[in-house]
């Protein structure tokens, strides 16, 4: 006999652990299918939180070996115990599945251990056992994009989950795709003594960042040491005990030319994830890039299935589907969910960081819109001087009429941060004028916010 519950989510992503923490709150009993041995899907186990460990502890590695003497602080023969930061590392990934587990069990959320398939429209099987819910949400997130002539071993070519469990640091780095993933893990490595080469098919980095933004950061870092083959494609992989060697072409034609390697690290995108969820049994449709089709709320094309996060169309970002999670578990509920999609923010986790919300000019341009541009640079910011974390810039873009903000893109110190204000700006629909007349603590970084919304109406102070 089956066991019934008001609603099963597929899969423990910030998506799906999110929904069903909602859903339980809501009063509904709830079940979330996990095939790992630990909850909090790609995100927690193998993406974010572990890159981000590293990322912080490769910085702090960097910067006591190369960048304490101006503070007056002088570190002889600063040594790298990879080993530790690995391990320092999974200590902060345990922590945050089990973290997970506890808020399962704090709201009575039933954890369900398998690979859930469907046998009907309202059906699933995990491990043999039967799961019926009126409600299911597809939950599944998102894999890593193949490449044809490139065989992932995750040895010696690699996806992001085999570069952040590298046991020692490579001579030599090539990684392909010019992309989040790829900077922010060729930057891990660089930090740690690591020869970097981006290969990228455009003619640029962070395709859908801001361009005047992605040409600025390309110039920080390669003056990191990263080395970058813009307009380029790889076409082949031969690995030998020893090394990779790539075939390397001109994205628009010419003479091949080989790149050795000690690791290569595939990472040209992501892919919605359904393997094995029997779609077909249910009736759910998917599109022409297999992600599963909904609507506006979430809903497929099945009464009572729904799908949220890297497996349907949008941003692959965590805490787009964690928005959508809460939304839909609102809406099952009765509630009114909603997600503002114009008002969701992203972060490239490099040194400095890069975060944007909203239009880029790119985006402004070709939609025929007038707009005023403001920015500001962290040179000019006294708290970034004292840091010594001067580069970049703040930019914000307004409508040319309403002075309504359309967009803001920031390049340098603790970006992430920086651009939750200029996100709830947008969120409550307000102008570079709102922005520029709130008063920012001195000194500190979100000065720089202020002042990028001050020049947005020529009235900058300190430039």
């Amino acid at each position: 006999m089956a066991d019934t519950f008001d609603i099963i989510v597929i899969g423990s992503g910030p998506g799906g652990y999110v929904c069903a923490i909602r859903a339980a709150q809501l009063g509904l009993r709830v079940a979330c299918v996990e095939k790992r041995e630990t909850l909090g899907g790609t995100c927690l186990n193998i993406g974010c939180i572990p890159s981000k460990a590293l990322l912080q502890s490769s910085e702090v590695f960097h910067q006591a070996a190369h960048g304490l003497q101006d503070h007056g602080i002088n570190v002889h023969e600063v040594k790298l115990d990879l080993a530790r930061m690995q391990a320092r590392k999974a200590e902060v990934v345990g922590a945050n599945t089990k973290g997970v587990e506890f808020l399962f069990k704090k709201n009575k959320i039933t954890w369900l251990k398998g690979a859930a398939r469907f046998t009907g429209p309202h059906e699933i099987d995990v491990a043999g056992q039967t799961y019926t819910a009126p409600h299911i949400v597809i939950a599944t997130g998102s894999g890593s994009v193949p490449l044809k002539g490139v065989t992932v071993d995750e040895t010696q070519i690699v996806t992001s989950t085999g570069a952040l469990e590298l046991d020692k640091v490579p001579g030599h780095l090539v990684v392909i795709g010019g992309g989040v993933i790829g900077l922010e893990l060729g930057s891990v490595w660089r930090r740690l003594g690591a020869e970097v080469t981006i290969i990228e098919y455009l003619d640029r980095i962070t395709p859908g960042l801001d361009t005047e933004i992605a040409l600025a950061f390309q110039k920080i870092l390669a003056k990191q040491g990263i080395k970058f083959k813009l307009g380029h494609k790889v076409t082949g992989a031969i690995t030998d005990k020893a090394e990779v060697t790539l075939t390397v072409e001109p994205a628009k034609g010419g003479a091949a030319e080989t790149i050795t390697a000690d690791i290569v690290l595939l990472a040209i995108g992501r892919y919605a994830y359904t393997e094995g969820l029997v779609l077909d049994a249910a009736g759910v449709a998917v599109d022409e890039h297999k992600r599963v089709v909904t609507d506006a709320h979430f809903a497929t094309n099945i009464p009572g299935i729904y799908a949220i996060g890297d497996v349907i169309a949008g941003p692959m970002l965590a805490h787009k589907a964690e928005d959508e999670g809460v939304a839909l578990a609102e809406r099952i509920a009765g509630q009114a969910g909603h997600v503002n999609y114009d008002a969701i923010p992203s972060v490239v986790y490099t040194w400095p960081e890069v975060a944007a919300v909203g239009k880029t000019e790119d985006e402004l341009k070709e939609a025929g819109i007038a707009y005023t541009v403001g920015k500001f640079p962290f040179m000019a910011n006294g708290r970034a001087r004292a840091m010594g974390d001067t580069d970049g810039f703040v930019k914000i873009l307004s409508d040319k009429t309403t002075d309504r903000l359309l967009g803001a893109h920031i390049l340098g110190p603790d970006a992430g941060t920086l651009i939750a204000e200029l996100t709830t700006a947008m969120e409550f629909g307000a102008s570079a004028e709102d922005v520029a007349r709130i008063c920012h603590a001195h000194p500190t970084l979100s000065e720089a916010v202020k002042e990028a919304a001050l020049a947005a109406g020529g009235r900058a102070l300190h430039i």
